[in-house]
Protein backbone atom coordinates (compact mmCIF):
# COMPACT_ATOMS: atom_id res chain seq x y z
CA UNK A 1 0.00 0.00 0.00
CA UNK A 2 0.95 3.44 -0.09
CA UNK A 3 0.05 7.32 0.93
CA UNK A 4 -2.72 8.99 -1.21
CA UNK A 5 -2.37 12.46 -2.81
CA UNK A 6 -5.89 13.55 -3.11
CA UNK A 7 -5.99 17.14 -5.39
CA UNK A 8 -7.56 18.52 -8.23
CA UNK A 9 -7.24 21.34 -10.79
CA UNK A 10 -11.17 22.66 -9.62
CA UNK A 11 -9.09 23.74 -6.16
CA UNK A 12 -7.42 26.19 -8.26
CA UNK A 13 -10.42 27.77 -9.89
CA UNK A 14 -11.41 29.33 -6.21
CA UNK A 15 -10.12 33.17 -6.42
CA UNK A 16 -10.66 35.65 -3.33
CA UNK A 17 -8.74 38.58 -5.39
CA UNK A 18 -5.39 39.53 -5.90
CA UNK A 19 -3.40 39.90 -2.90
CA UNK A 20 -5.60 37.78 -0.73
CA UNK A 21 -3.26 35.04 0.91
CA UNK A 22 -5.59 32.23 0.33
CA UNK A 23 -4.63 31.88 -2.99
CA UNK A 24 -3.90 29.25 -5.77
CA UNK A 25 -0.65 29.33 -5.78
CA UNK A 26 -0.65 27.79 -2.56
CA UNK A 27 -1.70 24.74 -4.06
CA UNK A 28 1.24 24.78 -6.60
CA UNK A 29 3.77 25.65 -4.65
CA UNK A 30 3.09 22.29 -2.40
CA UNK A 31 3.05 20.66 -5.69
CA UNK A 32 6.74 22.23 -6.72
CA UNK A 33 7.91 20.86 -3.52
CA UNK A 34 6.65 17.55 -3.87
CA UNK A 35 8.32 17.27 -7.00
CA UNK A 36 11.79 18.87 -6.37
CA UNK A 37 12.27 16.32 -3.24
CA UNK A 38 11.22 13.24 -5.48
CA UNK A 39 7.99 12.64 -3.15
CA UNK A 40 4.83 13.06 -6.11
CA UNK A 41 6.66 9.46 -7.32
CA UNK A 42 6.11 7.96 -4.52
CA UNK A 43 2.40 8.50 -3.84
CA UNK A 44 -0.64 7.46 -5.81
CA UNK A 45 -3.27 10.30 -7.36
CA UNK A 46 -6.69 8.63 -7.52
CA UNK A 47 -9.34 10.48 -8.88
CA UNK A 48 -10.83 13.13 -6.18
CA UNK A 49 -15.08 13.42 -6.84
CA UNK A 50 -17.26 16.23 -6.51
CA UNK A 51 -19.20 15.97 -2.85
CA UNK A 52 -22.94 15.40 -2.97
CA UNK A 53 -25.29 17.86 -1.30
CA UNK A 54 -25.80 14.62 1.07
CA UNK A 55 -22.06 14.55 1.92
CA UNK A 56 -22.22 17.73 3.06
CA UNK A 57 -25.19 17.79 5.33
CA UNK A 58 -23.44 15.28 7.25
CA UNK A 59 -21.77 17.95 9.09
CA UNK A 60 -23.71 21.31 7.99
CA UNK A 61 -27.22 22.51 8.11
CA UNK A 62 -29.21 21.36 4.86
CA UNK A 63 -30.58 24.55 4.23
CA UNK A 64 -26.73 26.57 4.27
CA UNK A 65 -25.77 23.68 1.76
CA UNK A 66 -28.31 24.51 -0.21
CA UNK A 67 -28.66 28.49 0.17
CA UNK A 68 -24.67 28.01 -0.72
CA UNK A 69 -24.96 26.17 -3.47
CA UNK A 70 -27.89 28.61 -4.59
CA UNK A 71 -25.75 31.77 -4.38
CA UNK A 72 -22.22 29.84 -6.14
CA UNK A 73 -24.32 28.75 -8.89
CA UNK A 74 -25.48 32.66 -9.45
CA UNK A 75 -21.77 33.69 -9.50
CA UNK A 76 -20.94 30.88 -12.29
CA UNK A 77 -23.48 32.15 -14.25
CA UNK A 78 -22.80 35.72 -13.94
CA UNK A 79 -18.85 35.59 -13.20
CA UNK A 80 -19.82 38.05 -10.08
CA UNK A 81 -16.80 37.97 -7.00
CA UNK A 82 -19.02 38.80 -3.69
CA UNK A 83 -18.30 38.50 0.24
CA UNK A 84 -19.80 36.20 2.00
CA UNK A 85 -18.25 37.65 5.27
CA UNK A 86 -15.07 40.28 5.76
CA UNK A 87 -12.16 37.76 5.47
CA UNK A 88 -14.73 34.76 2.97
CA UNK A 89 -15.20 35.55 -1.03
CA UNK A 90 -16.78 33.57 -3.94
CA UNK A 91 -16.23 33.94 -7.30
CA UNK A 92 -17.08 32.00 -10.00
CA UNK A 93 -14.72 29.08 -9.34
CA UNK A 94 -15.51 28.65 -5.95
CA UNK A 95 -18.55 26.26 -6.30
CA UNK A 96 -16.91 24.09 -8.25
CA UNK A 97 -13.59 23.84 -5.75
CA UNK A 98 -15.48 23.91 -2.55
CA UNK A 99 -17.38 20.64 -3.70
CA UNK A 100 -14.58 18.71 -4.92
CA UNK A 101 -12.41 19.90 -1.42
CA UNK A 102 -15.03 17.83 0.69
CA UNK A 103 -15.19 15.34 -2.26
CA UNK A 104 -11.48 14.56 -1.94
CA UNK A 105 -11.57 14.27 1.79
CA UNK A 106 -14.41 11.82 1.61
CA UNK A 107 -12.81 9.34 -1.26
CA UNK A 108 -9.43 10.01 0.84
CA UNK A 109 -11.67 8.22 3.87
CA UNK A 110 -12.94 5.60 1.84
CA UNK A 111 -9.70 4.51 -0.03
CA UNK A 112 -8.00 4.60 3.74
CA UNK A 113 -10.77 2.61 5.66
CA UNK A 114 -11.34 0.07 2.18
CA UNK A 115 -7.03 -0.54 2.99
CA UNK A 116 -6.01 0.68 -0.84
CA UNK A 117 -4.20 3.07 1.12
CA UNK A 118 -2.15 3.32 4.43
CA UNK A 119 -2.64 6.63 4.91
CA UNK A 120 -3.20 9.97 2.82
CA UNK A 121 -3.13 13.95 2.66
CA UNK A 122 -5.09 16.34 0.77
CA UNK A 123 -4.19 19.57 -0.77
CA UNK A 124 -7.46 21.01 -1.36
CA UNK A 125 -8.72 24.67 -1.14
CA UNK A 126 -10.74 26.34 0.07
CA UNK A 127 -9.65 25.24 3.84
CA UNK A 128 -12.65 24.25 6.47
CA UNK A 129 -11.56 24.32 9.78
CA UNK A 130 -13.72 27.85 10.50
CA UNK A 131 -16.89 26.65 8.96
CA UNK A 132 -19.17 26.05 11.33
CA UNK A 133 -22.68 23.93 10.95
CA UNK A 134 -24.22 26.55 9.37
CA UNK A 135 -21.43 29.42 8.28
CA UNK A 136 -18.43 30.82 6.01
CA UNK A 137 -16.01 32.09 7.85
CA UNK A 138 -12.00 32.82 7.63
CA UNK A 139 -11.68 31.64 4.33
CA UNK A 140 -13.69 28.64 5.15
CA UNK A 141 -17.33 27.13 3.40
CA UNK A 142 -17.64 23.67 4.24
CA UNK A 143 -15.38 21.80 6.73
CA UNK A 144 -13.76 19.34 4.90
CA UNK A 145 -12.65 17.29 8.00
CA UNK A 146 -15.54 17.35 9.98
CA UNK A 147 -16.98 16.18 6.66
CA UNK A 148 -14.51 13.06 6.56
CA UNK A 149 -15.26 12.18 10.22
CA UNK A 150 -19.13 12.18 9.95
CA UNK A 151 -18.82 9.95 6.66
CA UNK A 152 -16.72 7.67 8.17
CA UNK A 153 -19.31 7.56 11.28
CA UNK A 154 -22.08 7.88 9.74
CA UNK A 155 -21.59 6.15 6.61
CA UNK A 156 -18.79 3.66 7.20
CA UNK A 157 -19.76 2.63 10.24
CA UNK A 158 -16.66 3.14 13.08
CA UNK A 159 -17.11 3.95 15.89
CA UNK A 160 -14.44 6.34 17.50
CA UNK A 161 -12.31 9.06 15.48
CA UNK A 162 -10.12 11.82 16.31
CA UNK A 163 -9.38 14.87 14.80
CA UNK A 164 -6.16 16.53 15.67
CA UNK A 165 -5.64 20.12 14.85
CA UNK A 166 -2.27 22.06 14.82
CA UNK A 167 -3.23 25.20 12.37
CA UNK A 168 -1.99 28.75 13.98
CA UNK A 169 -5.99 29.53 14.39
CA UNK A 170 -8.72 27.62 16.68
CA UNK A 171 -10.31 25.14 14.61
CA UNK A 172 -13.78 26.78 15.61
CA UNK A 173 -15.45 25.20 13.22
CA UNK A 174 -15.16 21.58 13.73
CA UNK A 175 -15.34 22.22 17.37
CA UNK A 176 -18.90 23.60 16.54
CA UNK A 177 -19.76 21.10 14.65
CA UNK A 178 -18.05 17.91 16.83
CA UNK A 179 -18.66 19.18 20.56
CA UNK A 180 -20.38 16.81 21.92
CA UNK A 181 -20.22 13.57 19.86
CA UNK A 182 -18.87 11.72 22.05
CA UNK A 183 -17.34 9.48 19.03
CA UNK A 184 -15.26 12.07 18.37
CA UNK A 185 -12.35 13.52 20.09
CA UNK A 186 -10.90 16.79 18.80
CA UNK A 187 -7.43 17.84 19.90
CA UNK A 188 -5.66 21.10 18.84
CA UNK A 189 -3.43 23.77 19.59
CA UNK A 190 -3.69 27.11 19.02
CA UNK A 191 -1.99 30.99 19.10
CA UNK A 192 -3.95 32.91 21.48
CA UNK A 193 -5.03 35.34 22.21
CA UNK A 194 -6.49 35.71 18.44
CA UNK A 195 -8.57 34.95 15.30
CA UNK A 196 -10.80 33.55 15.87
CA UNK A 197 -10.57 34.50 19.90
CA UNK A 198 -12.29 31.49 20.51
CA UNK A 199 -11.69 27.71 22.06
CA UNK A 200 -10.04 28.87 25.38
CA UNK A 201 -12.36 27.38 27.10
CA UNK A 202 -13.68 23.70 25.72
CA UNK A 203 -17.03 23.16 24.80
CA UNK A 204 -17.35 19.32 25.68
CA UNK A 205 -15.50 16.79 27.30
CA UNK A 206 -14.47 15.96 23.93
CA UNK A 207 -12.72 18.95 22.76
CA UNK A 208 -9.22 19.44 24.51
CA UNK A 209 -8.30 22.82 22.98
CA UNK A 210 -4.25 24.10 24.10
CA UNK A 211 -4.55 27.73 23.98
CA UNK A 212 -0.14 28.65 23.36
CA UNK A 213 1.39 32.52 23.88
CA UNK A 214 2.67 34.14 20.56
CA UNK A 215 6.42 33.63 19.92
CA UNK A 216 6.04 29.53 21.61
CA UNK A 217 8.40 27.77 19.47
CA UNK A 218 8.91 24.14 18.58
CA UNK A 219 10.23 22.98 22.33
CA UNK A 220 7.19 24.22 23.71
CA UNK A 221 5.20 22.69 20.98
CA UNK A 222 6.11 19.45 21.57
CA UNK A 223 5.92 19.73 25.00
CA UNK A 224 2.14 20.89 24.71
CA UNK A 225 1.38 17.57 22.45
CA UNK A 226 3.55 15.74 24.74
CA UNK A 227 1.64 16.35 27.67
CA UNK A 228 -2.09 17.13 26.94
CA UNK A 229 -2.52 15.53 23.43
CA UNK A 230 -0.83 12.17 23.74
CA UNK A 231 -2.57 10.59 26.52
CA UNK A 232 -6.40 11.83 25.89
CA UNK A 233 -6.02 9.97 21.87
CA UNK A 234 -4.15 7.10 24.19
CA UNK A 235 -7.52 6.94 26.48
CA UNK A 236 -9.60 7.30 23.50
CA UNK A 237 -7.97 4.46 20.87
CA UNK A 238 -9.64 6.36 17.86
CA UNK A 239 -10.45 3.97 14.70
CA UNK A 240 -9.19 6.83 12.88
CA UNK A 241 -7.25 10.17 12.81
CA UNK A 242 -8.16 13.44 10.31
CA UNK A 243 -5.71 15.37 10.94
CA UNK A 244 -6.62 19.41 9.99
CA UNK A 245 -3.01 20.18 8.65
CA UNK A 246 -2.46 24.01 9.30
CA UNK A 247 0.98 25.43 8.17
CA UNK A 248 0.44 29.14 9.45
CA UNK A 249 2.43 28.10 12.42
CA UNK A 250 5.56 28.20 11.06
CA UNK A 251 8.09 30.84 11.96
CA UNK A 252 8.04 32.23 8.94
CA UNK A 253 3.91 33.02 7.98
CA UNK A 254 3.31 36.42 9.28
CA UNK A 255 -0.32 35.36 9.64
CA UNK A 256 0.26 33.69 13.14
CA UNK A 257 3.42 34.67 15.58
CA UNK A 258 4.45 30.92 16.97
CA UNK A 259 7.85 29.16 15.93
CA UNK A 260 7.66 26.60 14.39
CA UNK A 261 9.66 24.96 11.54
CA UNK A 262 9.57 21.97 9.80
CA UNK A 263 10.79 19.57 11.59
CA UNK A 264 7.79 20.35 14.61
CA UNK A 265 5.27 18.99 12.05
CA UNK A 266 7.27 16.29 10.91
CA UNK A 267 7.58 15.03 14.77
CA UNK A 268 4.03 15.81 15.06
CA UNK A 269 2.90 14.26 12.24
CA UNK A 270 5.03 10.51 13.58
CA UNK A 271 3.81 11.01 16.93
CA UNK A 272 -0.18 11.04 15.16
CA UNK A 273 1.07 8.14 13.67
CA UNK A 274 2.51 6.24 16.69
CA UNK A 275 -1.21 6.21 17.97
CA UNK A 276 -2.55 5.33 14.43
CA UNK A 277 -0.42 2.20 14.28
CA UNK A 278 -1.31 1.42 17.90
CA UNK A 279 -5.42 1.78 17.63
CA UNK A 280 -6.44 2.92 13.74
CA UNK A 281 -4.58 0.25 11.62
CA UNK A 282 -2.25 3.41 10.81
CA UNK A 283 -5.72 4.68 9.22
CA UNK A 284 -5.06 8.39 8.78
CA UNK A 285 -6.65 11.22 6.30
CA UNK A 286 -4.89 15.20 6.61
CA UNK A 287 -6.14 17.67 5.13
CA UNK A 288 -4.54 20.76 4.08
CA UNK A 289 -6.08 24.09 6.14
CA UNK A 290 -3.85 27.14 6.43
CA UNK A 291 -0.38 28.34 5.60
CA UNK A 292 0.42 31.48 3.54
CA UNK A 293 3.65 31.79 3.06
CA UNK A 294 4.62 29.67 -0.31
CA UNK A 295 8.41 28.43 0.81
CA UNK A 296 7.64 28.03 4.56
CA UNK A 297 4.07 26.06 3.58
CA UNK A 298 5.77 24.02 0.72
CA UNK A 299 8.54 22.86 2.70
CA UNK A 300 6.10 22.09 5.66
CA UNK A 301 3.86 19.91 3.70
CA UNK A 302 7.42 17.92 2.41
CA UNK A 303 8.29 17.31 5.73
CA UNK A 304 4.41 16.15 6.92
CA UNK A 305 4.13 13.87 3.82
CA UNK A 306 7.35 12.72 3.80
CA UNK A 307 6.99 11.62 7.61
CA UNK A 308 3.75 9.53 6.23
CA UNK A 309 5.20 7.87 3.45
CA UNK A 310 8.39 6.92 5.42
CA UNK A 311 7.12 6.00 8.87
Amino acid sequence: MATGYFSHSDCLAHDMGAGHPECPQRIRAIEDQLRAQGLDVLMLSPDVPLASNTDLALAHDLNYVLTLDDFLQQLEATGDTRALDPDTWASPGTRAATWRAAGAAIAATDAVIDGKLDNAFCAIRPPGHHATHNQTMGFCFFNNVAVAARHALDVRGLKRVAVVDFDVHHGNGTEDILAGDDRALMVGLFQHPFYPYSGAESRAGNMVNIPIPARSDGKLIRDVVESYWLYRLEDFQPEMIFISAGFDAHREDDMGGLGMVEADYAWITAKIMEVASKYSKGRIVSCLEGGYNLSALARSVAAHVRTLIEN
